[in-house]
């Protein structure tokens, strides 16, 4: 299969590729050897994150509480 490369330097995947991703919206792109390799990852969107958070019934001062401590002497004194 062949893609080509416009002068903006994008690249459309054929269907062939893309379709086994299973509906990642985001590569990873790195290159090896002198080859570019695509990679699908999942990112987490901050919404997940606090939907999550909201379901253990930490709440956004829970955080804020936690992210003081860490910053305090007294977390220094635990580690």
């Amino acid at each position: 299969m062949l893609a080509r490369l416009t002068s903006d330097n994008q690249i459309k995947l054929p269907e062939d590729v893309t379709g086994g991703l299973d509906g990642a919206e985001y590569l990873e792109v790195a290159v090896e050897n002198g080859r570019i390799v695509l990679t699908p990852v999942q990112v987490v969107r901050a919404d997940g994150v606090r939907a999550k958070l909201a379901a253990m019934g930490i709440t956004e001062e829970d955080v804020a509480d936690a992210v003081k401590w860490a910053r305090s002497s007294a977390a220094r004194d635990d580690a």
